[in-house]
């Protein structure tokens, strides 16, 4: 009786044991972990066609720096002459709210009529809301929108009837008329007063403090009279771009977003899968794996490091570009350090064989274990009847 049933077990269990491995097997194709197939879509659809695999090697490296240099040396020819034609011909018009310090030498009863311990600000000409203001002898003179060359030559000129040559200087004291807004992703938020000195993008954001962490240094948008203009501080400042660097007016809004998708998303088989900002650098895939804390190497299969990047072009047939590093050789990091990333790129370390085969057993074994107990407790079961 013992024998037989010794016989029934080990002959229960070797079949049990066999279906699972092929269960096991044939589970491979769908198990747990990274993995890239270009080949179908999740609709079963063939994408082979729109899919460019590319391995990454040294003269690849070297052909996509050589394209940014390109890139870059257009840059600098273009902006040749960086200072924008309206910045060299600025001049600032006076406006309602400003606030003018006439002087007229050899007359302080005219320059200063209010006693020499007040300031230039305190003292001078508030520019009322009609855009005129009144200065003696002379009367009233219309100065909003008029450049402080012309007041000084009309006040020079009407104050002839009364002075012997008179000398004029004619200065804005207080800049009240006119303002740029900085909002957004910036140090310190707020007004910037428009004055004689031209206000550009660049010197609006040094005021308030520059870009935080989290700004978008890609995506800077400038509204004016209700239209937006996109501009990138990244390239003004570091290849050379320096055409986006607009002259601000009176009412601009200077908005600086959040970081957004200026971002590389590092994911697969690392120790810590991340989204790494990148919104004022860019850093290489090298830099990227580290900041996710490197590869699993009980895991990952340090062949397939691929780097997959989007086609922003419309009418490409390519809809993708699959990057893909051989890391066998530890040496390969450093051809990963000469491989930049671009915003939106997604790295993607695939398992190794024996990983996707260890998870697929580790997901089935409980069933199995749980079957054979079951199965093995009714015929214990059935062992005892069958002996009373």
């Amino acid at each position: 009786m013992i024998a037989s049933r010794m016989e029934y077990r080990s002959g229960w269990r070797k079949p049990l044991l066999g279906l699972s491995f092929v269960v096991a097997l044939s589970g491979c194709a769908f198990a747990p972990g990274g993995n890239i197939d270009y080949e179908a879509d999740s609709q079963g659809e063939d994408i082979s066609d729109n899919i460019e695999v590319k391995a990454i090697t040294p003269s690849l490296v070297k052909a996509l720096a050589a394209t940014e240099d390109e890139l870059r040396d257009s840059l600098f020819e273009y902006t040749e002459n960086a200072v924008p034609e309206s910045e060299i011909d600025y001049d600032y018009m006076i406006g309602r709210g400003d606030v003018l310090n006439v002087v007229v030498y050899d007359h302080p009863e005219l320059t200063i009529p209010a006693g020499s311990e007040r300031s230039a600000v305190e003292s001078g000409n508030v520019v009322h809301s009609d855009g005129t203001i009144f200065y003696p002898y002379i009367g009233t003179v219309e100065v909003a929108g008029r450049t402080v060359r012309d007041v000084r030559g009309e006040i020079q000129r009407r104050l002839q009837g009364y002075i012997a040559q008179p000398q004029v200087d004619v200065k804005v004291a207080a800049f009240n008329a006119q303002k740029a807004y900085v909002t957004g992703q910036v140090d310190s938020p707020g007004a910037q007063p428009i004055t004689n000195v031209p206000l550009t993008v660049l010197d609006a954001l040094s005021s308030v403090g520059g870009l935080t962490l989290g700004g978008d240094w890609h995506d800077v948008v400038l509204t004016r009279g209700g239209v937006e203009r996109h501009l990138s501080v990244y390239d003004m400042l570091v290849n050379g771009d320096l055409d986006q660097n607009l002259l601000l007016q009176d009412g601009d809004v200077l908005h600086v977003p959040v970081v957004g998708n200026q971002q590389v998303y590092v994911m697969g088989e690392v120790n810590t899968p991340t989204a790494v900002p990148m919104p004022n650098a860019r850093f290489s895939l090298t830099n990227a794996l580290s900041q996710a804390g490197g590869i699993n190497e009980s895991s990952a299969d340090a062949s397939g490091i691929f780097v997959i990047r989007r086609n922003h072009d419309v009418d490409s047939d390519t809809f993708a570009t699959v990057y893909q590093l051989n890391a066998k050789n530890a040496v390969s990091f450093v051809l990963g350090s000469e491989f930049i990333l671009q915003p939106t790129d997604v790295v993607y370390v695939t398992a190794a064989p024996i990983a996707r085969w260890n998870r697929v057993i580790t997901q089935i074994l409980p069933s199995i274990t749980a079957i054979y107990q079951v199965t093995q407790a009714t015929r214990d079961i059935q062992d005892l009847n069958d002996d009373f």
